[in-house]
Parts: structure tokens; sequence; C-alpha cells
């Protein structure tokens, strides 16, 4: 079944959608209410899949728990979860029947409508989620009717059903003049007919390759992005993602940003500002000026370059300039993301709960001179040896937690010798006060104590948002407990 035949009416079509996790209940939902004969399986079988079945069924789903391997027999088309693997048994059994398997992605893509929202579309390891929401700022400070859709939290397809279908998202109904879309390399993977009207990779660092089986699959999935068509947004100052826009066949044109003065053609920095050198009526002698650097917030070079990769997206949509400085102006960084916490005595604490794998955590610390940092976790087979060697100098000391913590003591130990290093091996959920206060007593004034753990948090934490909560509330109490007694205060051995 190819993409045209696919565009037809779905009325009576047997699909399988695997999982009945937040993109699968989307999907069958908009599935159903287009006519198609819907089956959802999912391996699990507790209180919370039991409630999202009820809902479904109530649609006319069938929905199969406790079975996630089983293909349901007349299946037409398979649409998967992002997080399933091609190799588990009901996709390799739908792939060797020649079974068609999709995402809920591309699954959208196909069930756009005449006169459908463009999409403006981001990939990359790191920087996704604060590159869409800068991107769907300025396009709203543009005056457009813009969503930001994808990994960004709400599924594509809902976005597509609320102009035409059946979405349940309320708030969010269309139609749109614009979709700022966000995509993992799980996604890509589900994906072959996108053909976005933009669309950037940030950048390409190892990440999910237990997934993925390689590096190079890892990286053709990211420029799966690129479409004809489309306006190939990159990143000079990254290899990887200037060789994929140097690869893709047919897009539209080719535009650069980077954190150095742009050449035409790029988007740049010059002084304290972010210039345009693309999209002015003429690039080789005229440069539009965007936004200065105190409006990317938070400040860091990283997040220098997301504003850029955000404004050249925009920029390709025709947003002017004034509205990409608006845009940023109004933007607000989701938390756990170098988000600062507080000061005490003269040391900044900076939660990055979200850095989980080496690129992610050296771009963190290369934002500050000097480092106390806290890092540990599940590093998920990655190498930190390369990060390591390159924070070494600005390390004024390191806290190690988690169950991976004596792979980054190891790495310290070849490449920091003389950084001191203090190994907590505590996992009660006491532990991060002990880290903090083990931070704390490293740093001078003037440092910046960092979460930037280079791991998963599974080990010790639910997910990465409770790893940085509870270095949050660690350095409140430090905090309280460094500022000085004051009138009326309860002595603490009183309480």
């Amino acid at each position: 079944m190819d993409a045209e035949e696919v565009s037809e009416p779905w009325d009576g079509l047997s699909v399988c959608v695997a999982g009945l996790g937040v993109s699968g209940r989307a999907a069958a939902r908009v599935l159903a209410g287009r006519g198609a004969r819907v089956t959802v399986v999912d391996a699990r079988d507790g209180a919370e899949q039991r409630g999202h079945a009820a809902e479904l069924e109530a649609r006319g789903v069938v929905v199969r728990l406790g079975d996630g391997e089983g293909l349901p027999e007349g299946t037409d088309l398979v649409v998967t979860s992002p997080g399933w693997r091609p190799d588990v048994p009901l996709l390799a059994a739908a792939a060797a029947a020649g079974i068609e398997i999709i995402g809920e992605v591309e699954l959208a893509w196909r069930l756009r409508g005449p006169g459908a929202a463009p999409w403006l579309a981001i990939t990359g390891t790191d920087g996704k989620t604060t590159v869409v929401r800068m991107l769907a700022c300025m396009l709203t400070a543009a005056g457009h009717k813009a969503l930001a859709v994808g990994n960004v939290g709400t599924p594509i397809v809902e976005a597509i059903g609320g102009s035409g279908g059946s979405s349940s998202q309320g708030e969010h109904a269309g139609p749109y003049d614009v979709l700022a879309v966000e995509l993992s390399s799980y996604q890509l993977h589900w994906s072959s007919s996108l053909a976005p009207e933009a669309a950037v990779v940030l950048n390409v660092a190892p990440d999910h390759l237990d997934w993925h089986g390689s590096m190079d699959a890892y990286v053709g999935a990211k420029g799966k992005i690129y479409a004809p068509g489309t306006v190939a947004v990159y990143n000079a100052d990254d290899d990887t993602s200037t060789a994929l826009a140097e690869r893709a066949e047919g897009v539209d044109r080719r535009i650069g940003f980077t954190l150095r003065v742009p050449r035409p053609g790029e988007l740049g920095v010059v002084e304290e500002l972010l210039v345009d050198r693309a999209f002015t009526d003429d690039p080789a002698r005229n440069a539009a000026e965007l936004a200065e650097l105190g409006d990317v917030r938070p400040y860091a070079p990283h997040n220098v370059a997301n504003a850029l990769a955000a404004a050249a997206l925009a920029r390709a949509f025709g947003v002017p300039p004034a509205a990409v400085r608006e845009g940023l102006r109004s933007f607000v960084p989701d938390p756990h993301r170098i988000q600062h916490v507080a000061d005490v005595d003269g040391v900044a604490y900076v939660n990055d709960s979200k850095a989980t794998q080496p690129h992610a955590a050296a771009a963190s610390l290369a934002a500050y001179e000097t480092v106390v940092w806290i890092a540990g976790g599940l590093l998920k087979g990655l190498d930190v040896d390369d990060l390591v060697r390159s924070c070494a100098e600005r390390l004024r000391g390191v806290v190690l937690m988690g169950r991976d913590r004596h792979r980054i003591a190891e790495a310290l130990a070849r490449h920091a010798p003389d950084v001191p290093v203090v190994d907590v091996s505590d996992t009660d959920t006491g532990a991060m006060d002990r880290v903090v206060s083990e931070a704390s007593a490293l740093a001078l004034p003037g440092d910046t104590v960092l979460l930037a753990p280079v791991g998963a948090s599974f080990d010790m934490f639910a997910n990465y948002p409770a790893r940085g909560d509870a270095f949050i509330a660690a350095v409140e109490r430090l905090a309280r407990d460094a500022r000085p007694a004051r009138p009326g205060d309860v002595p603490r051995s009183s309480r």
C-alpha cells in the first residue's frame, strides 16, 4: 500500500495500532473517526490501560491488553508507537507478511486534507523541544495560529483531526496556519512521505543506538526530515547536520545557522546581535537584525544556536524580524533545562537534569567557566571520555551518583586526575541532599554547581523531571539553612 492508495477514504480499512500510549490512543481515535476498523494491542494490562481501553471501546475500537506480540488477523496496515523497536514480534510479523508499518507522524501526514497547515519540522539529538517552543512563539508573534506538536506534548494526529476529524484536545482544535513539529529519530524511522515546508537537523551525536542498531541508522533516520521541496536548515557548526543537508536531494534551498559571523545564506552572530544573511533581499550585502543575545533565555551558547535554528524556520515561513525578537522575549523555557535554581553563598546552582547523554552535558558544561559537576545515572552504553576530556579544565570538582558513576570516575581518572571526585553511593530518597551538600563543600564563590547527569534517571528516579525536582528541593533546603537567622526564626532543634 503506497501513499497514493492510503490517501483514499479510510472507511473499512483494518488497522492495527501497536501501543496504548499517548500517540497510539490518538491514532486510534482519529482512525476510528475516519471509519477504519481499529484494533489496539498492548502487552500491559493494568488499571490505567483498562481505563484507556474503555474509552476507546466506546468509540468502536477493539483493544487487546496483555498481548503485545500477536498481529490481528486481516490487518491491512500497522501504526506503531515510536518506542516499539522494529524487531519486536508483532512488527517483525507484519514486515514478513508484507504489511506496511508506519508511525503516528506518517499517519498524520497522510490524513492531511486539501489546504492543510504546512509543517515546520525539527529533529536533532538535543534542543528539539526548546526550538519547537521558540518557533511557536515566533509564529504566534507574527499573528499566525500555530501549534507545537509531536514529542512536545500534543500528538500530531490530534491537530490534524482537529481540522476536520475527531480531535479530543479541546483547546487544541484547528484549523491552524502552521504546525511546529518536533520529531524524534524513532518517529522519522517509521515515516516515508513527509515533506515539511522547512525542516532542521539541529545536531547529531550518538544516542538511541540500542534502538537503531548503529550510528549510521540513527543518522539516516534524522536525515529523512529533508524532502524534495523542503527548505533544508542545517547547523553549519555540526559536521553531520551539514552533511545531511548537502546530501538531501531536491530540497528547495539550504540555509545554515552558526555561532560565528554568518556568510551569505546563513543566520549567525555579529557581536551582541543575532542576524540573518539568508532571507534578506541581498544576502551578499545586507543583513537583518533579528534579536540581541540578551533576548535568548536562558543564555548559553547552545541555546543561542537553538534560537537561530528557530529563527531560520520562522524566516523560511515569512516571519518578519520583529516577530522573531518578540517570540524570543515571550518564550518561557521548560524546566530542567539549564534552569537557574538559586545562588547560595556566591555559588550558582543550575538544574539541567534533561542532559541525559554526553552531547547535551557537554553543551551545558561549556556554558560555565568553573563548575562543580553533578553527574551519573544510566549511560545507555555511551562513551564519556570525549566529554570529560573536553570539560576537564573547567571542573572545580565532581560529585558522582547513580548506577554507572564508576564509568565516569574512570574517565575522570584518565583525563582529569587532579580534579576532586566525591562518590555518593546512596540511592534512598535523601541521596540528592547528600549530593548537593558534597557539591557545596567543593564550590567556591563564582562557581556553578551544575546537575548535568549525562545519564538517564531510571536507576534512582521515575524520570528526569523527578531527578530535577529532587535537586531543586535539595538546593532550596541548602539555601534555607545557609540564610542568616532573623528575628522570629524558630531554632531547628525546637521544630
